[in-house]
């Protein structure tokens, strides 16, 4: 709003922090070339010096790696030449793979530029003969790799074009039935291999939708071919199984743009191992920090941090984790306050990331008391802070923000709308509105977190007598519950085994409804109130079928031993116990992960319920303490809060340094984010002094405090507000739009809001008494818990200025409401930073 033909800037320069995101950090320049003191060549497989290949069709990747004098490790396996002694035992090609010619034993050297060498012993056994071909365990894996079985592909439901394979490959029954037997068996040519539909297109020598997959000759391609002309049998999914894949190495320091190769072995249920790096999968976690290729190579960016790369072969994961140093020395870091801080600077220090500086207290105030309570502070709260002199007030007020029913509601808030309180019918009302309190009371009683969970998982009886019934209510279906309570409680996003082998775990089917079986005693009868259900433990045994198999599958956690449970026994408890125990690998760093997020606006493990092996933390090793200190309070809530909050690492500025304003994963700063939907309407009409009104709640309900999502108000919905349909916190969107823009600038519902009778505007215009300079300051105070810096107290002064010679209160109050109206468009009012 722009009142009086003047234009209002309130400040001259824009937060870099927001308005620009910061510059790119420098590239800090490597102190030394790297020169080798030892050189190591492995497999994976080696044992005393020496690997063996079997058939034909073997192969190996060798991974060559040099130690300089300060034990810096670093991939030479491109940097090396091989030479084989004697020749026409086995070939090896400029990457690393070794593929036998002949049957004997051979010495492969790798010889760097240095000088250096190592060598290794090779055996090869039967390559003058061919080894069966097994479709199972050696032909399903290669339509994965192409991705041939992938969901967008004949993977799909229904699959594509007229052929159909299973989802990346986890049903090789099915999938030969596709290819060898349905349409009579047209899509194989025994006599003719070479003729195979299956081959044909696959090549693109007769038409392809997905283009040209193999190249004739290529090994892959001889691996189809030869299963073709050995009879194309069904094979048996036992012979050789997989147990378990291994990516070596599973850890590695990268310098900025150099590489590393992967190998990947299989571990058989018989012992043995193979190398089948050429048929696994890699995936990054994050694109634009480096790339990998399809035979492993991994290719390290300029940009610090951590990468990860997920590795699938069959239906087994495994991790690499490439570490990306900035190397810029760490000076003047603040003294650690707590193990937070400890294990984050160990983190910088290995990075090179300095840290910012602390922030400034008002800074700090505003954004602990948006982060802990869900609101600004209050005039007096800033006022208060910036004299207080004593060192120890910032923890005093963490402390007293986490005691506070102001967190209570805002806690509650945030688990109402995960626990999916939603009223999706006015006959739910009060079983949602008893469920939030409950949540509230709990929060504010500071419950310990698996009495919560416990009673929430386990719930029996009615709402009224018991309110977290009410969950029950919205995750009525057995997959939902399954489902939400893996994925609230344990961090396991687990929808997809529900029908097939999770392609991202080692969550199987069985391993689904097993979890599903826990739940398979709860029954309902009608509750007191119309839509409300009574939930009562049915007497009998806890199994649950899986749909593929048919078979009767008893309850068990994940990665534990199936329990066998009395019939008389509600197996809900039982889950509970198993959750709850400190030793359960998934409950403690759920939480701790989530809380994290909350404060720091991405998780150690981002997403923040995703805690899969394949999606790793960016510091697992506070990801850990932070779970075991959270077990040791007996799962304390509040502690956790203030525990994080007391921490110069939730303290540092966010304004970025020349160097770490790329970094995006160790908190060397803080991340600006915007303030939530509830939170930024209660700080508008906080400034406006005019509280917004919900119908159906008491006058002076702040947003913050609505029991569920059933309250229609533009402006939430505009800015993200979740409308309690799933379990995910991502429902709550924190992105900018154009709406949002326009709602905040010219909303007729917050002018009226601005500019009534009893809001600030007109009492400021009305006041009398009014000093100006301290009206403006009490007005930044009130936005920004700052004062306002010289030059934005002389702006606004003077745009009141003809106003306040003219004694024209109508005027005034207009320059009044474009001054409010401008600090809460201001990115500093929108952004927690």
């Amino acid at each position: 709003m722009i009142a009086m033909g003047k234009t209002l800037l309130l400040s001259s320069t824009f937060w870099v922090g927001i308005a620009t995101g910061g510059q790119a950090s420098p590239v800090v320049a490597d102190t030394a070339e790297f020169v080798p003191v030892p050189l190591q060549v492995e497999t994976g497989r080696d044992k005393d010096g020496r690997f063996v290949l079997e058939g034909h069709h073997s192969r190996q990747q060798l991974l060559v790696s040099g130690h300089n004098a300060t034990e810096d490790v670093r991939d030479l396996t491109r940097a090396a030449r091989f030479e084989v002694a004697p020749e026409g035992v086995v070939s090896v090609d400029a990457t690393g793979v070794v593929r036998p010619v002949d049957s004997g034993t051979a010495q492969v050297t790798a010889v760097h530029e240095s000088g250096l060498s190592t060598s290794i012993t090779v055996a090869v056994e039967v390559a003058e003969r061919e080894l069966p071909i097994n479709f199972p365990t050696q032909v399903v894996p290669i339509f994965t790799k192409l991705g041939c079985n992938a969901g967008g592909c004949h993977g799909k439901s229904g699959g594509q074009n007229g052929f159909a394979l299973s989802l990346l490959g986890f049903e090789p029954g099915e999938d030969y039935e596709y290819i060898a037997q349905e349409a009579r068996g047209r899509r194989l040519s025994v006599a003719s291999p070479e003729q195979s539909l299956l081959l044909l297109k696959a090549t693109g020598t007769v038409p392809h939708g997905g283009g040209r997959r193999l190249e004739v000759g290529e090994p892959s391609y001889e691996v189809i071919r030869r299963w073709i002309a050995s009879g194309a049998g069904p094979g048996d999914p036992n012979v050789r199984r997989v147990a378990s894949i291994e990516v070596l190495p599973d850890i590695r320091i990268m310098p900025r743009n150099s590489h590393q190769q992967l190998a990947v072995i299989a571990h058989y249920a018989d012992g043995a191992t193979e190398d089948v790096s050429e048929l696994a999968q890699y995936k990054l976690s994050e694109p634009d920090m480096a790339e990998v290729t399809e035979t492993g190579l991994v290719k390290a960016g300029s940009r610090p941090g951590d990468v990860a790369v997920m590795v699938n072969y069959q239906s087994h994961v495994s991790v690499f984790r490439g570490i990306l140093p900035l190397g810029a020395p760490l000076e003047s870091v603040p003294e650690p306050r707590n193990f937070v801080d400890e294990l984050v600077v160990k983190k910088l220090r290995l990075l090179g990331v300095p840290p910012s500086p602390v922030t400034d207290d008002a800074t700090f105030l505003r954004r602990v008391t948006v982060d802990v309570a869900g609101r600004l502070p209050t005039l007096e709260e800033a006022e208060q802070f910036s004299q207080d002199t004593s060192p120890d007030k910032r923890d005093r007020a963490i402390d007293g923000l986490a005691a506070s029913t102001d967190y209570a509601d805002f806690f509650a808030g945030k688990w109402s709308a995960i626990l999916r309180n939603q009223r999706s019918d006015e006959t739910l009302q009060r079983g949602n509105y008893a469920f939030h309190r409950w949540i509230r009371q709990a929060m504010y009683e500071n419950m310990p977190y698996d009495d919560f969970v416990g009673a929430i998982v386990a719930a029996t009886g009615e709402v009224g007598s018991h309110p977290p019934v009410a969950w029950y209510r919205q995750v009525d279906e057995l997959n939902e519950q399954v489902e939400d309570a893996a994925q609230l409680f344990l961090g396991l996003r687990i929808q997809c085994a529900r029908c097939h082998h999770h392609p991202l775990e080692k969550w199987s089917q069985d391993d689904y409804y097993a979890f599903a079986a826990f739940f398979s005693r709860m029954g309902r009868k009608p509750g007191l109130e119309p839509s409300e259900v009574r939930i009562v433990h049915q007497i009998g045994l806890a199994t649950a079928t899986n749909p593929k198999t048919g078979a009767a599958i008893q309850p068990a956690g994940f990665g534990s031993e199936a329990m066998e449970l009395p019939p008389t026994d509600d197996p809900r408890q039982a889950l509970v116990q198993w959750m709850t125990v400190p030793e359960n690998p998934f409950f403690a760093r759920a939480l701790v992960n989530r809380y994290w997020k909350h404060f720091f606006g991405r998780g150690l493990v981002d997403p923040e319920d995703d805690l899969r092996e394949t999606n790793p933390a960016t510091n697992p090793e506070l990801l850990d303490a932070l779970a075991a200190h959270f077990i040791q309070s007996d799962f304390d809530l509040q502690d956790l809060v203030t525990t994080i909050c007391k921490s110069n690492t939730y303290q540092l500025s966010s304004e970025p340094n020349e160097y770490n304003a790329d970094d995006r994963q160790n908190f060397s700063r803080f991340y600006p984010r915007r303030l939530q939907a509830e939170v930024l309407l209660d700080a508008v009409d906080s400034v406006f002094g005019q509280q917004t009104k919900f119908a159906g709640m008491p006058q002076g309900t702040r947003a913050v405090e609505l029991p569920d999502s059933g309250f229609d108000s533009y402006f939430l919905t505009a800015f993200g507000r979740p409308q309690a349909v799933s379990a995910c916190e991502c429902e709550r969107s924190g992105d900018a739009s154009l709406a949002q823009s326009l709602h905040l600038i010219n909303s007729d519902a917050l002018y009226r809001q601005l500019a009534a009778d009893t809001g600030r505007a007109a009492r400021l215009a009305t006041d009398t008494q009014r000093d100006g300079d301290q009206t403006i300051r009490q007005l930044y105070l009130t936005a920004f818990a700052r004062e306002p810096k010289q030059e934005e107290s002389e702006r606004v002064t003077s745009y009141l200025s003809e106003a306040v010679e003219k004694g024209d209160p109508a005027a005034l109050r207009a320059g009044y409401e474009d001054v409010i109206w401008a600090l809460v468009n201001t990115k500093e009012f929108l952004f927690n930073h």
